[in-house]
């Protein structure tokens, strides 16, 4: 499966690459260690996870059982506790993303990176373009997802489900931004982390960061954030089913 690209560079669209493998316990250390599988995990045949031990081991990431079920979107999981920022000080930004996406291979993690520059006009946008609503394609028509930007978060759940729970309703889909390298490596990094797996694959949460990224970056794509947001009554649906060239049914 596709791997998501390591140095996100967007103008009016992004090019990622998927990343999937399969569950487990492991503490990485700079000695590559592992621990023992834990018997109660939902998927017995999910023994190990593919991927570059090593490399994981460079940077002191850590590995727990906790993947999409009882993701808090707003408590935001220190990256240090996810991987030891000390050991990077020494990397490259090339280096760090590239370890970065490696370590999220798993089914529900997607792991990808930006130029610190792209994020703050991220940030800056969304601070007064807080909602907006993207169209997933799936067989002969789409299901809308409803975007809430609350930086450092963005969060994904059905049209529908917001329709009838509000902000009760439940996430499909979070992405947290870690700005700790923004200044001395012009990298922040991306954790993308699909909650409820049986409303969302991983290629369409994947699909999901870019497209909306792309929604808050392009100038063009990001006129109908404006109009949506600030001008709702000149907003129309279908001009978002024409710049995804979505056919309008």
């Amino acid at each position: 499966m596709l791997r998501v690209s390591r140095i996100v560079a967007i103008s009016a669209s992004s090019h990622f690459k998927h990343a999937s493998s399969a569950s487990a316990i492991v503490k990485c250390s700079p000695f590559f260690t592992t621990s023992s599988v834990r018997p109660n995990l939902q998927n017995p045949l999910e023994k190990a996870i593919p991927g570059d031990f090593a490399k994981w081991g460079s940077l002191g990431f850590f590995r727990t059982s906790k993947f999409a079920s009882g993701f808090s979107p707003l408590e935001r999981k220190p990256l240090d506790s996810i991987m030891d920022t000390s050991r990077a000080k020494d990397r490259s930004a090339e280096e760090i993303a590239s370890i970065w996406d490696d370590y999220h291979l798993g089914r529900g993690h997607i792991g990808a990176s930006m130029k610190a520059k792209l994020y703050h006009l991220l940030e800056q946008r969304a601070a007064g373009c807080r909602y907006f609503v993207i169209p997933v394609w799936r067989g002969s028509g789409y299901t809308t997802m409803f975007v809430q930007v609350q930086m450092p978060h963005i969060i994904f759940t059905g049209l529908e489900d917001y329709k009838a729970r509000g902000t009760q309703a439940a996430p499909y889909f979070t992405i947290t931004y870690y700005k700790e390298f923004a200044e001395t490596k012009d990298l922040v990094l991306i954790r993308g982390d699909v909650v409820f797996t049986s409303k969302l694959s991983d290629s369409e949460a994947e699909w999901l960061l870019e497209t909306t990224q792309s929604f808050y970056l392009n100038d063009t794509r990001y006129k109908l954030v404006e109009r949506f947001n600030k001008d709702t009554r000149e907003f129309e649906f279908k001009d978002v089913l024409r710049a995804l060239e979505m056919p309008d049914i």
